[in-house]
């Protein structure tokens, strides 16, 4: 049998849980301070739900489960394919949000401020911050309309970076009816716009030349193509584009951005970016990323999403969320050698095997100042404390002897 992990997957040794351990609580933590609530929902959902959901590529990426049994053994008698599976992993947090809102309403406070901080799986291509079993750090707020949503989201998810020490980044934010909008005038028919959009937010990656063949690739009109291209050739700012997009949208943008550079005391940035969109066909509005210098893409995202939970309820009700990219961040701290601030130091008490009962009334006084793991004494002394170092052990001391702690080195 395999010893390795599924690709795209990994194993993490105790020092890493530790640390995923603290982010997740400092997270967690600034969430709850904001007064969010946490919320659980099961990693399967209907392969239906999320079939329907418009989460763009990410639709491409769905592990789908194959139904069991009887109903599988019909489903391959009649040979479609389509119908071989009825479940699917979650490929986001999102989709299950809004199946659980739709379920549990009722009994909510609306508008409904929920956490969640779960895993979620997509069928990736294995590669460095990207892969198939990741954690996801998110809130959202369900049933308001207002701004003041986005603004309180934005300046929460920076509070909980703030918390952890990850302080070089810059929000970027935009709204997808000002893209829309300049689509349109570019000569873009409407039921194209999505798929537009979708080329667009590669931007930053494949540039102007890579958005025009893209476009022309996927058969759109050559003329609405060369003059969108030509557009974003420059800058585009909020100042240029009034009187061309959409005025409420260029309103509520500005208005964003001017609330959260008070709230944010300086300590970061947030600027306009026509070029964001976000790859999930969900988001309706407004959109945001938080980019860090340390670590190339975006470390979180969001938006606005007010039709999705629509196709559960039959109603359109407003929503919009964030959600920090938990793995990019670890791993940001990660080799960035982080150390747990107050963290106590680890000691081994090593004990013969006979005086167990004394080693542990041992153990609980030395509790107070480090972090105490008992272990019998081995036969080879030497290699046991290398590996004690090797796993972050500062010291160790003897059953009886706990005057004595000795440093490791």
């Amino acid at each position: 049998m395999k010893i390795t992990t599924v690709k795209g997957t990994n194993d993490y040794l105790p020092e890493e849980v530790k640390l995923r351990d603290y982010i997740q609580t400092k997270i967690l933590n600034t969430y709850i301070d904001g007064g969010f609530e946490r919320i659980m929902t099961p990693a399967v959902e209907d392969i239906e739900n999320l079939d329907k959901s418009d989460g763009g590529d990410n639709l491409n990426l769905i592990f789908k489960i194959m139904k069991r049994g009887d109903k599988l053994a019909k489903a391959i008698a009649a040979g479609n394919e389509q119908d071989l599976c009825d479940m699917g992993l979650r490929y986001d947090l999102t989709l299950p949000l809004s199946r659980y809102y739709a379920n549990n309403r009722v009994k909510l406070l609306i508008p409904a401020k929920c956490i969640q901080i779960d895993k979620v799986y997509r069928a990736e291509r294995p590669q460095k911050g990207r892969l198939r079993e990741f954690v996801q750090c998110d809130i959202d707020i369900i049933g308001s309309s207002s701004i003041n949503s986005e603004i309180e989201l934005i300046y929460t998810t920076a509070k909980a970076l703030l918390s952890i020490g990850i302080s070089d980044f810059k929000v970027k934010i935009n709204d997808r009816r000002i893209l829309k909008s300049l689509l349109l005038n570019a000569g873009f028919e409407e039921e194209q716009l999505d798929s537009v959009c979708i080329t667009f937010d590669k931007m930053d990656k494949i540039g102007p030349d890579g958005i025009k063949a893209e476009l022309l690739e996927k058969q759109f009109d050559k003329t609405a193509i060369d003059k969108f291209t030509k557009i974003i050739e420059n800058p585009l700012t909020l100042d240029n584009i009034k009187g061309i997009c959409d005025e409420e949208a260029v309103g509520n943008i500005e208005k964003i951005v001017s609330a959260v550079k008070e709230l944010s005391d300086n300590k970061y940035d947030i600027v306009f970016d026509i070029s964001l969109v976000r790859g999930q066909g969900y988001y309706t509005g407004t959109v945001f990323e938080i980019v860090s210098d340390k670590f190339k893409g975006s470390i979180a995202g969001g938006g606005r999403y007010d039709n999705l939970i629509g196709k559960f309820t039959g109603e359109q009700i407003p929503a919009v969320g964030f959600s920090i990219g938990f793995e990019r961040i670890f791993a940001m701290l990660s080799e960035g050698g982080y150390n747990i601030p107050d963290s106590k130091k680890k000691i081994a008490l090593l004990h013969d095997w006979d005086n167990i009962v004394d080693a542990v009334k041992d153990a609980e006084k030395l509790r107070e100042s480090y972090d105490v793991s008992l272990y019998e004494k081995p036969k080879k002394l030497s290699k046991f404390l290398d590996r004690l170092k090797e796993n972050g052990f500062f010291g160790f001391c003897f059953a009886g002897e706990t005057d004595d702690i000795r440093e490791l080195k």
